[in-house]
């Protein structure tokens, strides 16, 4: 029996009562091994290699399995990654974080009741961080299109590293920057826009009557910055303006101005002050006194059709007109002086142009409508373009007054 117990491994091996000859040896735990640690993984091999027992030496010391990760969390596939003291994390195959997340932030449902907004491209993101903007998420293609942003205020942002492939199928881009930032829906009042833009900032506002197209509002917001305005205000039935085609076309307006957004035109004259004249754009060559189709008064909650009387027709075709006593604002050309002490113009639609707030609140100011002289034959201006003319001509007024 003392013969069998020497032939026995004294580190590994134990016999079992009753089985003759029968030895039981003691496995090893896998150690799990990832690519980050390859070094580190071979450097430790050699060190166990060295430190296993041969025939005769004593047991020597046995490598841990490193700590699982959390139930519920999975582990990134390629561990744990920094860049300049930033850690950032790689999508795991199947991740549908990016999808979800532009899927919804592109919905204006989930904008209003989560308060997010998609800001794609690192002009954009980089003017939304420094006008203060909260930034949650950034998705990117690469460590260079990481390195193009401010490093030092994304030291709480969670950085998620995606294919390019990946974000070119969710982008609005022709050519995608490869970084997509998720933040968190800017407060004008809590924003810091830039010094050199309120150093040249102009008593002049702008009002947006139910703009509905996006490329046209963004146009119009960066040639409201671009000629120094006060403020923009816009009402319902505008166009969301943090939909990224909005924020796209502005070209960063949206972080160099005060934006408000979604008011009713009984609150208007809360952003503007007592002295201020309003003044509309009209939109074509003829007067405003011409005959307009009445919109839906079940689709259109507005005030002013409800308390317009106007005749019916006899006619039974559905796409009659009705005459219309509208307010009574003069017109003149925009060349002419109109822009003094604090200014406000309303751009209207091309859809539906002015409505009859915007008239009502020119007459009760002493406003006019400024017409743009046109080439004959040519019906109007787009919304976007007729701003600009007259957003510069204000401009040029208010620094150069008439003598």
């Amino acid at each position: 029996m003392a013969a069998l117990w020497s032939n026995v491994p004294r580190w590994g091996a134990a016999l079992i009562p009753g089985a003759r000859h029968l030895r039981v040896l003691r496995r090893r735990p896998i150690e799990v091994l990832y690519p980050q640690n390859e070094e580190a993984a071979a450097a430790g091999r050699a060190g166990e290699d060295r430190s296993r027992p041969v025939a005769g030496s004593q047991r020597g010391p046995v490598a841990r399995n490193p700590e699982p990760a959390p139930r519920g969390q999975p582990r990134p596939p390629f561990g744990p990654h920094s860049l300049d003291g930033l850690s950032y994390e790689k999508a795991f195959p199947g991740d549908k974080r990016l999808a979800k997340v532009v899927t919804l932030a592109k919905s204006k449902k989930f904008r209003e009741q989560h308060g997010k907004i998609l800001v794609e491209g690192r002009r954009l993101i980089t003017d939304a961080l420094e006008a203060g903007a909260l930034l949650q998420t950034v998705f990117f293609s690469s460590v260079e299109s990481l390195r193009e942003l401010p490093l030092d205020k994304l030291k709480r942002v969670q950085l998620i590293k995606v294919k390019f492939e990946e974000i070119k199928m969710w982008s609005d881009l022709v050519t995608p920057q490869g970084a997509i930032g998720i933040f968190v829906r800017p407060d004008h009042s809590k924003m810091k826009f830039p010094a050199v833009q309120q150093e040249h900032t102009i008593p002049l506002f702008l009002i947006g009557d139910n703009i509905r197209d996006p490329g046209n509002l963004g146009t119009i917001l960066r040639s409201a910055a671009a000629a120094g305005c006060s403020k923009v205000l816009l009402t319902k039935g505008c166009v969301d303006v943090w939909e990224p085609k909005v924020l796209r076309a502005g070209m960063g307006a949206h972080f160099r101005i005060p934006v408000i957004f979604n008011l009713d035109w009984e609150v208007i004259p809360n952003y503007l002050s007592g002295s201020t004249q309003v003044h509309v754009a009209e939109s074509s060559q003829g007067g405003v006194d011409r005959y307009v189709t009445p919109p839906d008064p079940g689709a259109v909650g507005n005030r002013s059709w409800v308390q317009t009387e106007y005749q019916e027709s006899d006619s039974e075709d559905e796409e009659s007109v009705f005459p219309l006593s509208l307010p009574k604002v003069g017109a003149q050309c925009y060349s002419q002086p109109w822009a003094r002490e604090v200014t406000a113009i309303v751009i209207g639609g091309e859809t539906y142009g002015l409505s009859l707030e915007a008239l009502s609140l020119a007459e009760q100011t002493g406003g006019q409508r400024l017409c743009i002289p046109m080439v004959p034959g040519m019906d109007s201006l787009n919304s976007a373009m007729a701003a600009s003319v007259l957003l510069f001509e204000g401009r040029r007024q208010l620094l150069s007054p008439v003598q």
